[in-house]
């Protein structure tokens, strides 16, 4: 079993500021990996250092088999076809349709065989159900709808690792249920280890994997969610 993340000592910084210290994190291949905490508590920080948008100064990570310590602006495309990446906003471009929207991230990542990305493009739209919106422009789709395509742009190039802000975090209950089965689902078809930053502790519940709470600049396994009282450890520290 292969480490697709691995972190060592890290220290992650917002500009100047400190969020999180001294942290240890391995993911392996195929796991389902949760981090919970409060608003401001350093997920989407931890994230943004796993996909290359904040630079690792200080201790030892890998993602996908990239260093991040040498990491430079130059590599973040070659990082970033080893990772797919779902957000809960969606960011899709509202000025182009679905199926041109997969076709922008593959020019991105280093594709250039127009048939290729086609045929790539309609292979994931087909796996989260929704090749037939492909030549819609995602402002005319639902939520749930949007979200199927973010996931699908997240498997574009077949990625070791899938990382999920919040996935759910605009969506209503039922639909959120639907699209956790459908990333969970299509992860595991793929063969892709799943980090996901989430609130919804339904969802956590619903669809174990292991838990790290972030909190007070410093991120720890839990290791019995049944004892575990998130709105106690979360919002009454």
């Amino acid at each position: 079993m292969g480490n697709i993340i691995e972190l060592k000592d890290v220290q992650i910084y917002q500009q100047s500021e400190l969020v999180l210290n001294n942290i240890n994190f391995v993911v392996n291949d195929n796991d389902l990996v949760y981090l919970i905490g409060k608003t401001g508590s350093g997920k989407s920080s931890l994230l943004k250092t796993l996909y290359g948008e904040l630079f690792l100064k200080h201790g030892k990570g890998s993602v996908s088999g990239v260093d991040l310590r040498t990491l430079g602006r130059k590599d973040i495309p070659m990082l970033r076809r080893k990772i797919g990446i779902v957000f809960q906003d969606f960011q899709l471009l509202t000025d182009r349709s679905v199926l041109r929207n997969l076709i922008f991230v593959m020019e991105a990542t280093g594709w250039t065989d127009k048939n290729l990305m086609k045929n790539r493009a309609e292979s994931v739209l087909k796996m989260v159900g929704i090749d037939h919106k492909a030549n819609q422009m995602p402002h005319t789709l639902s939520g749930g709808e949007q979200q199927r395509i973010s996931i699908a742009r997240a498997l574009l190039n077949n990625p070791p690792l899938i990382l999920a802000d919040e996935p759910t975090g605009n969506l209503d209950p039922e639909t959120s249920e639907e699209i956790m089965r459908l990333l969970i689902a299509v992860a595991k078809e793929e063969k892709s280890a799943v980090v996901m930053a989430t609130h919804d502790m339904s969802v956590v519940e619903k669809f174990p994997g292991r838990v790290f709470r972030v909190e007070n600049g410093n991120m720890k396994e839990v290791d019995n969610l049944n004892q575990f009282d998130p709105f106690k450890t979360l919002f009454n520290d």
